[in-house]
Order: C-alpha cells, then structure tokens, then sequence
C-alpha cells in the first residue's frame, strides 16, 4: 500500500519534470568532476574558492584524523568537545568579530536549531519570501508566529512589524546573501528596522563568509555591522570547503544556545578532522586574498560573456549567477545538453525556486581557468541556441 502510493507521487513528480535523482561523482578538484568515466567542467559546486581540495587542508584533516581518530564518538556536551572545535570556534569569532561562535553539524542544523531555540509561542518572526528552506522550516518548527515580508522589500516588512501584535520577542530572519539568486539583503535598512521596532536580527551568511568582506568575513562585517547584528550564520561547507556550520554573536547568546538548542544538544559533535580542515581553509583565505580576487573575476568574466550572447542572468551581486529559464522541462534539457558537451551544471526547479523560475544556477569558482570557462561558455550559447533561448 505505501510503495504504491509512493510510486504514483514518484510518477507525478516525473510528469510534472519535478523528479530528482542521484549521480555518482567519482572524484573532481579545482573546478571539475569525474562522472562515468568523463571529465566535466564543474559549474554546480559550492566550493568557491577551491579550498575542498587544497592539499594544505587534506593534510591537516588526516593530521587530526591521525591523532583524533574519524569520527567525535559523542555529543558535544558529553565527550565530543575535541579542542580543534574550540579553536575553529575561536577562529571565526575572531573573523566575524563576535564575541564567541559555536559548531553545527550542517547549516540546516544551525538555523533549525538556533531559530526554535530562540523563538517559541507568544513570539513574532518576519521572515524574507525567498529564505532558505532551513529557515523557513525553523520558522514552522518554533511554533512562533510567522509573518513573511516580500523579498528584500523594507517597505512592506515595516508595514507588517508595525500591524503585528505585541509579542514577548520580535525576529527578523533574512540571508546576506540569497542562495538562488545571488542578491545581497538591505542589511543597513533592515538592522535600523529592527531597532526601530525592538526586534533582533538573524542572517544566514552562507554563500557570503568566504567570498566576501574584509578576510572574507561575510556581508555584515563588509556592511560595517559585524558586531551589530545579534545572530549570524554561516556554513564551512561553501567556501571553506569543509563541512559543518557555526553561529556566531555574543557570548550570552553562544552559552544560551548551548543550553537550548537541539540540533546542537542531541547530536554527535563535528568530527575533530572536519574542524581541523576548517580551520585550515580559514587561514588559507585570510592569507591569500587573491583567491577571493579571482572568483569575482571569473564570475564578471562568465556574466559578460553570457549577457552578451543574450542570456538573462538575473540581479545576482554573488560570484553565483542564475541563468534564467522559467519552465522546469526546458531548464532539465539545457542542462541534458550541457553534460553531454561536458558541462556540469544542475537544473534548479520548484519547490526549491518558484514556480515558472527554473534557472540553471552557475557557480564558477577560483580555480577555473579562463580556458575552462571559455568551454562551457560556447556549451552554454550552443544549448541554449538549440532551444531559442538566445538569438543565432
């Protein structure tokens, strides 16, 4: 009885060009992957700054491994806290210049775990539209009242904190960044909002900390308000190239969560080689800022060439551009063109974006070569003429 209801949903979701499924990588640095015997030109990876591969990072996890062995064997409350957490830990405190930080397992786990930690019945959360699943789903979970804003729109988020009804705390979630289409939140106009209004203010910094601001600190520390904004996000499996995720504000705060919330409590603590990796990247990022110079550059790079050729790449201030397509059907075929020229590149479709928002979402990292993105650039232009998305 269930497999078959399974199946059917299966079948609707194939029907409506919704279905995901999985392929194998077999293996892939500094902008390409191994898939079934070929090499792609990668296009669809997190790993910015090319830091997943660095050999000075690999050596410093199997360092940690050598000396902590794989995994952390418990929660960090009850025999997991390993030093390499407390000393990354300490680490992005210094880069965000906050007075403490803590490690999540995933950035999924932090902001679920920080946003019902924080907020609960009696409380109002105003929540950006577009915000990352793992917000939103925090949001549901805190049994807060959610109140969502148009995105990026300052206007109509104080129209509704002025109309809502008093609560005993006020929260306004929003990314720094916006994972899908690479626009940059009005931190300045939301933070003075906030304070206006008595509310606190939490971001998501994961596509920013490593890719932006001063040592790559993220969107606040480059909007001059890294000790200002109360809760600050940020995942080490993006630029930094690791994996995990922290939250970083006061000291209070930290010890508060540690206290509270779940996603943190119940659960085995980052392995103390991850951590070791981070800390790793971190350091390779505040020492070589050149890395970051050159993501930019080869986003401006792949932006220009594709504009000029007629694509819509959408109001991304990110090194990540979504190439705009709309229905979900012809972004899965360009992106089936693209991989059989070499190309990897994913189709981002509903529910993740909007219905009638389908893209393929490039993210070129620093690594690339500028004879790599002249390939899947003429990949790009060639699908997309064989299905009149742009001009002969």
């Amino acid at each position: 009885m269930l497999e078959n209801e399974l199946r059917e949903e299966l079948s609707g979701l194939e029907r409506d060009g919704l279905r995901r499924d999985l392929r194998v990588i077999s293996g892939g640095h500094a902008g390409r992957a191994q898939y079934d015997g070929r090499s792609f030109i990668m296009l669809s990876s997190n790993n910015y700054l090319g830091l997943a591969g660095d050999s000075r990072v690999r050596r410093a996890a199997i360092s940690a491994v050598e000396r902590y062995g794989v995994g952390a064997g418990a929660s960090r409350l009850i025999a997991g806290s390993f030093d390499p957490l407390h000393q990354l830990e300490a680490r992005i405190a210094g880069i965000k210049g906050t007075e403490a930080a803590l490690v999540f397992g995933s950035g999924y786990l932090a902001n679920l775990g920080v946003v019902t930690a924080l907020m609960g019945r009696g409380d109002v959360i105003f929540s950006d539209e577009l915000n990352h699943a793992s917000l939103v789903d925090g949001c549901r979970l805190s049994k807060a009242s959610v109140q969502v804003y148009r995105h990026c729109d300052v206007a109509h988020l104080k129209a509704i904190v002025e109309q809502a009804a008093p609560a005993r705390r006020r929260l306004i979630v929003t990314e720094s960044i916006f994972s899908m289409d690479g626009d940059c939140a009005p931190l300045n106009e939301i933070l003075t909002l906030a304070r206006q209004f008595g509310a606190a203010l939490m971001i998501d910094e994961a596509h920013a900390f490593g890719v932006i601001g001063p040592h790559g600190a993220g969107l606040a520390a480059e909007s001059g308000l890294g000790h200002e904004i109360e809760v600050q996000i940020g995942t080490l499996s993006k630029a930094v190239g690791a994996y995990g995720a922290y939250v970083a504000g006061s000291r209070v705060l930290i010890d508060f969560l540690i206290n509270r919330a779940r996603s943190f409590i119940y659960t085995t603590a980052l392995p103390p080689a991850i951590a070791a990796a981070a800390q790793a990247a971190i350091d390779i990022i505040v020492s070589e800022p050149e890395r970051i110079r050159r993501l930019w550059d080869n986003s401006a790079y792949l932006r220009g060439r594709l504009e000029a050729a007629g694509f819509t790449l959408g109001r991304s201030q990110s090194p990540m551009l979504p190439l705009m397509i709309g229905e979900s059907h012809v972004a899965l075929e360009m992106a089936s063109r693209l991989f059989a020229r070499g190309v990897y590149i994913v189709a981002i479709r509903p529910p993740t974006v909007p219905p009638g928002t389908a893209r393929l979402r490039l993210t070129p990292i620093s690594e690339h070569t500028r004879a790599d993105l002249d390939e899947a650039i003429a990949a790009l232009i060639e699908s997309g003429r064989e299905l009149g998305l742009v001009g002969p």
